[in-house]
């Protein structure tokens, strides 16, 4: 294993080779995307090989030795040459934005600082293992879902642009009068024919431009934020899942010992809700000012009673942190409860709504041809 950290020295001379030299490419041209999943099992190997005494240039060489070759290979690579250089591990994170978020580097540097590196380190994979856990919950039941509504879709486009053609010219034969919900079909059919990249085109466009609106910001995301917090079921799973989120995330910074100001400050920037980005902005000017939490949090109207009077006891017994991974256990219970309720009330809602569908064309198409077969039994 020390044959691998000699190495180190050796790669920070090539990390900038010149055209036709040797080396490793530079830092530049070593870029993609890291699964979440692959930095969760990292944090979770780092703080068992610190945990176990390891150095920490020893414990990145020999989790950056076992990586397949990939980006995150490279991630790990530039961290032991930096680190083997002595720059600061959260230092040699922060240069890695994309992979290290500030949440991370934050805590990182906080256990560097008070010397609990190995505690930090855990109770960051600790924290990132069960976020990983609640979206492969919410992945799991949106599978059902979308796959039903996928096809649901694929089949109606495809009865509307030939299926239903064909029984018009059957119609059209027979010179039957045909019933106003078979015309409509009819209308419909011929539109979605003849403007095909409207009927198609538009609701993708849509789509696009919604996308595009969102990663732009300002008051349309707003707006959409603060929609989705207001609707009848969904609002109360959302604002339950932002209330166990910022709980978590506060409470382990605060565990990891960053200040309260800088751990808001990472909460808000880290949130991608635009509603709870400015009530935490909101609430971190009011305690610059040297007021206490509870209050400002209560005052932005996304925090209950219940969660604002716990932060109040927490601060005034000087376990804000605690109080907080409780706060946070308790909602992520909940909100594994309401969407596990919510998608088994979707599920047969989407069943009945294609059924309505189907049985609006069965009727619509056979009204007719009750009527041919009747002109054909009276001749």
């Amino acid at each position: 294993m020390a044959r691998k950290i000699r190495r180190s020295a050796p790669q920070a001379q090539t990390a900038h080779p010149t055209p036709g030299g040797v080396g490793r490419p530079p830092r530049g041209r070593r870029r993609g995307r890291v699964k979440a999943q692959l930095i969760t099992d990292f944090t979770v190997q780092l703080s068992t090989l610190s945990e176990a005494g390891i150095p920490i240039v020893k414990a990145l060489t020999i989790l950056e030795g076992q990586t397949r070759p990939g980006p995150f290979k490279h991630v790990l690579q530039d961290l032991v040459e930096d680190v083997s250089g002595g720059t600061p591990l959260s230092e040699a994170m922060a240069k890695h934005e994309g992979v290290f978020d500030d949440l991370y580097a934050s805590m990182v540097r906080a256990g560097e600082a008070g010397g609990v590196l190995d505690r930090i380190l855990q109770r960051l994979a600790t924290f990132r293992e069960k976020a990983a856990e609640i979206r492969s919950n919410i992945r799991g039941a949106l599978i059902y879902p979308t796959v039903i509504l996928i096809v649901a879709i694929g089949v109606m486009s495809a009865v509307i642009v030939w299926v239903i053609p064909r029984f018009k010219e059957i119609f059209t034969s027979f010179s039957v009068e045909l019933p106003p919900v078979t015309q409509l079909l009819l209308d419909i059919s011929d539109f979605t024919i003849d403007y095909w990249y409207i009927a198609f085109g538009l609701p993708l466009a849509l789509v696009f431009l919604h996308g595009a609106s969102m990663r732009r910001g300002g008051g349309y995301r707003y707006a959409v934020h603060s929609l989705q917090l207001k609707l009848p079921v969904v609002g109360v799973v959302i604002r339950n899942s932002l209330v166990a989120t910022f709980s978590r995330t506060f409470g382990t910074l605060i565990q990891a010992g960053v200040p309260h100001l800088d751990g808001l400050a990472i909460v808000r920037d880290a949130t991608g809700n635009v509603v709870l980005r400015e009530g935490l902005e909101s609430v971190r000017r009011t305690v610059r000012e040297g007021e206490g939490l509870a209050r400002p949090m209560g005052a932005i109207g996304l925090f209950d009673d219940l969660v604002v009077n716990m932060v109040d006891v927490g601060e005034e017994t000087g376990e804000l942190d605690r109080m907080l991974l409780r706060v946070a256990d308790a909602y992520e219970v909940q909100v594994d409860r309401r969407i596990d309720a919510l998608f088994k009330l979707l599920e047969p809602m989407l069943l009945v709504v294609i059924a309505a569908v189907v049985g609006f064309i069965v009727v619509a198409l056979f009204m007719p041809l009750m009527a041919i077969m009747s002109q054909l039994g009276s001749m």
